[in-house]
């Protein structure tokens, strides 16, 4: 079968700051650094990206930049969500003809639509583009459940092309297969469950563990999608501790600090309200660095 056109480790980029503004030069190299290291697409933007902290102008230069730094040499998905239907229908129309491969929508977060009210949401977006639509589900953040059966529904709108699913929760993922069909693509959104979920015919991971071990997730990827999945799971075990220890503060804090260990950032800073990691939890994501044997 041939590969979908967003599959394998695509990197949740993390958005670098100096003094709290986008440094462009500091996300050149992030992108170099990802088509070296054979990342297989990036979202720009999306929650690892800090959008909710950027304006909607800045939200569409980071995203532009990044298509121009990667030249057409890897996917670009924008990340382009928003609790108000209308501004993730402009977002999207502000991208359009910018060179993104597709866009990635989370779930209404705040406001608690209804099945109904999601169904909606995302019909007036995909209707508003042509550009690919990957639903993003995140219950933990958005205090909102995407079903299945809705992801089914869903589905029979030709751009609505996918789903990121970061319950964790594996049994959604041959229902939803069965009910958007074979053809429909599976993202985890769990780097924890990410080869679980390829080994149960799932495409891929959007990752934030990516953003520093970007070569390893490549390759493991690629093991699993080849259904070597004993020697995906030796590269999977060794980045256990961080797929969880990323997480030991709100997401993107700790990766932030991580890439600024291992020189990826000049500053692990973020614009409020979320802070710097803490003193106390830095020794988890150093040790999680050190098992996957990315410092000494």
């Amino acid at each position: 079968m041939a590969m979908p056109l967003f599959h394998g480790s695509i990197v949740a980029l993390i958005t670098p700051m100096t003094h709290g503004e986008v440094n462009y030069e500091e996300l050149k190299n992030l992108v170099e650094h990802h088509v070296q290291a054979g990342t297989h697409a990036i979202v720009s933007v999306g929650t690892t990206g800090e959008s909710t902290t950027l304006s909607i102008d800045e939200n569409v230069k980071v995203i532009k930049k990044t298509v121009e730094f990667a030249d057409d040499r890897i996917p670009i998905i924008a990340g382009t969500g928003s609790n108000a239907t209308s501004e993730a229908v402009t977002m999207t129309k502000l991208l359009a003809n910018s060179g993104v491969a597709g866009c990635l929508s989370v779930v209404p977060y705040y406001n608690k639509p209804t099945q109904e009210g999601m169904y909606q949401h995302y019909k007036a977006i995909a209707e508003s583009t042509d550009l690919p639509q990957i639903l993003y589900n995140v219950p933990g953040r958005t205090g909102s459940d995407l079903k299945p059966e809705t992801i089914g529904r869903l589905s029979k709108i030709e751009n609505i092309v996918g789903v990121k699913e970061a319950t964790g929760d594996l049994s959604r993922l041959p229902l939803i297969k069965e009910l958007a069909g074979e053809d429909f693509i599976f993202l985890s959104g769990d780097d924890a469950t990410g080869l679980e979920s390829m080994k149960l015919g799932g495409q891929g991971v959007i990752s934030v563990t990516n953003n520093v071990a970007a070569a390893d997730m490549a390759k493991m990827c690629e093991l699993a999608l080849a259904g070597k999945f004993e020697e995906a799971e030796v590269i999977n075990q060794r980045l256990n501790a961080l797929h969880h220890d990323l997480f030991v503060e709100a997401n993107p804090i700790p990766v932030k600090w991580a890439a600024y260990k291992l020189g990826l950032v000049s500053e692990p800073n973020l614009r409020l309200p979320l802070t710097t990691l803490s003193e106390e939890a830095q020794p988890k994501v150093l040790a999680a660095l050190k098992q996957a044997g990315l410092i000494a």
